[in-house]
Parts: structure tokens; sequence; C-alpha cells
């Protein structure tokens, strides 16, 4: 879980793109950079991206079983930046791992929920993401 992950966040749109790809853009929420520092079962790092960003807080449950492993985290905006008193939580799993897979990368895949509203948009926006583990 510790380094670096691309981040990518999706608005949770049904409508098909037809093979637009304007309309595929548009889909995208946001792009990032997770960074992760582990200890345990706590976590903290970065949500990074052009400039800005969030700290994160969070942890860490185990894959038990079945259930695989599961990250919750808290993105806080950063004090006297343009990202002050945002919030985000994040909940994701960690993707299956195919036995028969070629090349597969770990991937994170869950969804994120605005928690606190900023820049007109509300608190309770819900979007899907992925977070592909860096080499």
């Amino acid at each position: 879980m510790a380094g670096k992950w691309t981040y990518r966040s999706f608005h949770n749109r049904p409508a098909l793109v037809d093979g637009d790809s304007q309309k595929a853009l548009r889909l995208i929420f946001a792009a990032a950079v997770f960074t992760f520092e582990i200890n345990g079962t706590s976590l903290k790092g970065a949500l990074d991206w052009q400039g800005e960003g969030l700290d994160l807080l969070g942890t860490i449950q185990p894959a038990n079983g079945p259930v695989p492993l599961s990250v919750a985290i808290v993105g806080s905006g950063r004090p006297k930046t343009d990202t002050d008193g945002w919030e985000y939580d994040y909940r994701a799993d960690l993707a299956s791992e195919w036995p028969n897979g070629v090349g597969q990368v770990p991937a994170l895949v869950g969804t994120v929920i605005r928690a606190k509203p900023h820049e007109g948009g509300p608190a309770g926006y819900v979007a899907s993401f992925i977070a592909v583990k860096q080499t």
C-alpha cells in the first residue's frame, strides 16, 4: 500500500459515451496522485494535483478470507491554500488479483464523497474512483 498511486475519479453518469472522446473526458471528476505512508493499519499521506492538494489520514482493514483489503481515508484541505476547508471521504477495496492475469497492477476501486461544500459544490456529491499503484 505504501507509495504513489495514480488517482482518477469519475462522475457517476449512466449515459453511454458512444465513442465520443469529449463525452468520455467530461466524466473525469479529478486526476491526481495519492502518496501513502503506512504504519500498521494507519495510513497518512497526500492527494496532490497541479500545485494543490489534500492531507490524508486513514485506516486499513486487512483482507480477511474472501473480503479484500479495504481503506477508509479522510482528505482535508491545507490551511492557507485554495483547498482550505475542503473535506473528502474515500472508501475503497483492493481489486481482485487474477491468478492468470498478465501484468496486472494493484488497484484500489471505490467511491469518494464531498464531505463539506466548497466552490459552489454541495456536500454529499459522490464520484467513483480508481487508484493504480505506480511502479
